[in-house]
């Protein structure tokens, strides 16, 4: 590819839900409720302790009144601070702030009882995302300057108690993405580091999620919860802007799209009740990231129509995740929370590390508290600290004219997350 021709770079590593910020690894938003965020989601897929069971493992409806409803929101707030460590890019020499900011994150669910035995449901939300925004003229600005990619989730589901032991749910997920990414054409010259190329692109696309929850005992139950892979066909305008803008077809606003497979995730969940105080939780879950090992970014308008104009080598691997956690029963009023968990990230190294996602592995340290209203109505508040260590990028795309990214980032990040639910 010929230096001044620009690479619609679309880094898909990176979503949002409205204006979202990832807490998981990779991409990925666990923050689906806040009953769940004081134990870091350890038996998210066994709790079924209220409406919000529909993301995690709709056959845990069978476990909630006739009506129930739930509406929560997070805040979340990542930083991801970058030192220089001698990146080699041309005439972008500029530092820049922190990539992160506060993000909000809304969810709301609603089950009912048909009769004793069937439920239905529905829930909206959004399984993955993240923002990163850097300054206009910081080393990386031809990597990537800003991503705001937003997903809309809506979950209709179904729940069927085949006995007092156990329970079976599936739902369909129709998905929304929205994506905004705008970067600088290259860091070869003047006109071209102050020229930015700004992707607007769209796409719907349905997945599928179903679970069983087993009652072992008056004490102990089981989930297992599995979401499918969702494949969006991503389609929209490239627009150019800037003193190169019209220079070559390359830099000439017109069509682009992209297909990418966001990963499924298969959860197995436990929860035990030691006495009438403690209750233990424990979580292992899958994520599938290799389905991301390439995005190729085509150009679907003008005499480059049909040319592949940059193939984001992503290569991304599965991740394990583990958690667990405990709920302390201090009073009729009051439950409180806890949870460590162990998150991998599924980039694979320094090299493959993208500004747009300076991902690394997590732990998360959370703690929370619910607090019963009335027999029928529920508040949970929670907050999660996300430990991130150093992470080491040296992303070279100096072959296609973006330069050469390398230094590392100091990240972390903030969960508060509040949640009101209700049966009636």
């Amino acid at each position: 590819m010929k230096k001044n021709r620009i690479a619609v770079h679309l880094s898909l590593g990176i979503l949002s839900l409205w204006a979202g910020a990832a807490a998981a690894s990779g991409f990925q938003l666990l923050e689906q409720n806040a009953s769940g965020l004081g134990n870091a989601y350890a038996g998210s897929a066994a709790v079924a302790e209220d409406a919000s069971t529909i993301f995690f493992n709709p056959a845990g409806m069978t476990q909630l009144g006739a009506r129930e409803l739930s509406v929560g929101l997070a805040a979340v707030r990542p930083s991801f601070k970058f030192r220089d460590k001698g990146s080699q890019s041309g005439l972008l020499s500029g530092n820049t702030g922190d990539a992160g900011d506060w993000a909000a994150l809304p969810n709301a669910y609603l089950s009912w009882a048909l009769n004793r035995d069937l439920y239905l449901g529905v829930g909206v939300g959004a399984p993955f995302g993240l923002v990163t925004e850097y300054d206009k003229d910081w080393v990386g600005a031809a990597h990537s300057i800003t991503f705001d990619i937003k997903t809309y989730n809506i979950n209709p589901s179904i729940a069927y108690r085949i006995n007092d032991k156990v329970s079976i749910g599936a739902g369909v997920n129709w998905q929304r993405m929205d994506v905004e990414y705008t970067r600088a054409a290259a860091v070869v010259s003047v006109p071209l580091t102050r020229t930015y190329a700004t992707l607007d692109a769209a796409s719907d696309a349905w997945g599928w999620n179903a679970g069983a929850l087993f009652t072992l005992s008056a004490a102990t139950k089981l989930g297992l919860s599995y979401r499918s892979s969702i494949k969006h066909e991503l389609d929209g305008d490239l627009r150019v802007k800037g003193l190169a803008a019209g220079a070559s077809a390359a830099l000439t606003t017109g069509r682009a799209s992209a297909d990418v497979e966001l990963p499924d995730t298969f959860i197995l969940s436990a929860t035990h009740k030691l006495d009438n105080r403690w209750e233990l939780l424990g979580d292992v879950s899958l994520t599938g990231w290799s389905s991301i090992k390439k995005v190729d970014i085509v150009r679907t308008s003008g005499v480059l129509s049909g040319v592949t104009v940059q193939t984001l080598e992503t290569e991304f691997r599965d991740t394990w995740r583990v958690a667990v956690g405990a709920n302390y029963q201090m009073n009729d009023a009051w439950k409180l929370k806890f949870g460590l968990a162990y998150d991998q990230t599924p980039v694979r190294d320094k090299e493959r590390r993208l500004v747009s996602l300076p991902d690394n592995d997590r732990t998360w340290f959370t703690v929370g508290g619910q607090y019963r209203m009335s027999n029928g109505a529920r508040l949970d508040l929670a907050a999660a600290y996300l430990y991130v260590p150093d992470t080491r990028i040296d992303n070279n795309q100096a072959a296609a004219g973006r330069g050469r990214v390398t230094g590392e980032y100091d990240s972390s990040v903030w969960i508060l997350g509040a949640q009101y639910s209700m049966a009636f």
